[in-house]
């Protein structure tokens, strides 16, 4: 029978399935432990030694599992020490699995995507991302987990039990996992760190959705258009604006937005706040997200986002993002008026203008339209606005200037920088209205010189 069993691992012949899902083993032992994760059974726990009662009142599904629980437990255990950060650990198995931190040895391979695990049990889970396998139901409304510690975690939204009490302002959280994460507010705590920039955060979820703003992945795309998006939050957010719902209600004048951040982001225009300050320039932003685009775009000229086509490097994500259009050439956008056909849906929406004549941005001072908000935003400042006022300052001459725009075009001046390449002749120009002007006057049928 051994011999039998043994040779399965070398045939990968699994004769015993769950009724329940689609798992399957080598031993009907096997089997009959994973039905408990059904079931939800914990025969092991009480144990009497030498006429004494149970140690405690937890139970396990499998009997090594208690004895590990309950030789933890006893003081007289002999404890193994980590040698690198002294942790102590119970069981030399438990140790030699916690060195593969330091060493970063991970021995466990996916057989389907090669990536790979310190233990065996992390592949086990991983592999359900493949396989699809939930095996955890919830007994309330039926949802699947791929982990038990999600079922539990999930039951809590259920029974309203919060368990775990931070000690320094009594929040309380329905696993220890969402404490440990709130308790770096109170310590200031970013254990991860982008390899790119020097972001930094207090969860690796946060670190892996920034890896995308240098990365340009999307992975989420919307069922009912061609636009993707870096986190499944944003995808629900975009899903509203073809549903038309919108659930976030202004205050102030009742307006209602899709997304709570077009709430937010709508709330600044009637209080007028920008709490976040440039500390090179002393501009002020409404968002912190505008303040560091800022920085990199007009001070640093940091260039994190990096072309995977021709390794150009952009200072924003919006900047690669637009620049790999000109790899792939595609304009899935058409403006049914004309035919005419564009990169990007916002591109198409503004054009639309020219053909309804709409122009829905009006100054708040005298009342004048426009069809850009970026026309608005230069009416505002060039025409109601103190000229002793100009926040942008040129890092060379002195110069001052209304916006990052109009900064960055002066910068050229110095740098002799020239962008815009006329696609006929190959000349290239400092700003894209001398390459327009360039291509009405030599090429106007596009034809070579």
């Amino acid at each position: 029978g051994s011999l039998q069993v043994h040779l399965r691992t070398h045939t990968e012949e699994k004769p015993f399935r769950c009724d329940v899902c689609d798992y399957r083993c080598t031993t009907s032992g096997s089997l009959k432990l994973h039905l408990r994760t059904h079931t939800g059974e914990k025969p092991y726990g009480e144990r009497r030694e030498r006429g004494a009662g149970a140690l405690c009142d937890k139970k396990f599904a499998r009997r090594g599992c208690a004895r590990s629980h309950h030789r933890a437990g006893e003081q007289h255990q002999s404890q193994h020490e980590c040698p690198v950060c002294n942790r102590k650990l119970q069981g030399s198995s438990t140790l030699r699995i916690h060195m593969r931190i330091h060493t970063g040895e991970k021995p466990y391979e996916c057989n389907v995507c090669n990536k790979k695990f310190a233990n065996s049990h992390s592949r086990k889970v991983h592999l359900r991302t493949h396989t699809g396998e939930k095996p955890f139901e919830c007994t309330v409304c039926e949802r699947k987990f791929a982990q038990s510690g999600d079922l539990q975690r999930h039951v809590r939204t259920h029974t309203g039990e919060k368990p775990a009490e931070c000690t320094e302002c009594g929040k309380k959280f329905a696993d220890k996992k969402g404490l440990l994460v709130h308790s770096r507010t109170h310590t200031g705590e970013k254990p991860y760190g982008c390899n790119v920039c020097d972001y930094r955060c207090t969860m690796i979820g946060s670190l892996k959705l920034h890896l995308r703003t240098h990365t340009g992945e999307r992975p989420f795309g919307c069922p009912l258009c061609d636009k993707k998006f870096m986190s499944n939050a944003h995808l629900r957010e975009h899903l509203k604006t073809h549903t038309g719902e919108k659930t976030y209600e202004c205050s102030l004048c009742n307006r209602k937005f899709s997304g709570s951040w077009a709430l937010r982001r709508h709330l600044q225009t009637h209080t007028g706040e920008k709490p976040h300050e440039c500390t090179v320039c002393d501009m002020k932003f409404a968002l912190r997200s505008s303040m560091k685009t800022h920085i990199r775009r007009v001070h640093t000229g940091d260039r994190h986002f990096e072309c995977s086509f021709c390794n150009k490097k952009f200072t924003d994500s919006s900047y690669l993002r637009s620049h790999h259009l000109t790899h792939t050439g595609e304009k899935a956008f058409e403006c049914s008026v004309c035919k005419k056909k564009f990169s990007e849906s916002g591109k198409l929406k503004v054009h639309l203008r020219t053909h309804t004549g709409e122009k829905p941005f009006e100054c708040s001072v005298c009342n004048k339209r426009f069809a850009h908000s970026s026309s608005l935003k230069g009416h505002v400042i060039r025409v109601h606005t103190d000229s002793s006022r100009k926040q942008v300052k040129c890092t060379v001459c002195d110069g001052n200037f209304w916006t990052d725009n109009e900064l960055r075009s002066h910068l050229r001046t110095h740098t002799g920088e020239k962008p815009f390449q006329c696609s006929v002749c190959q000349d290239s120009f400092s700003h894209s209205s001398t390459l327009r002007t360039h291509l009405l006057r030599r090429h106007p049928a596009g034809e070579k010189p």
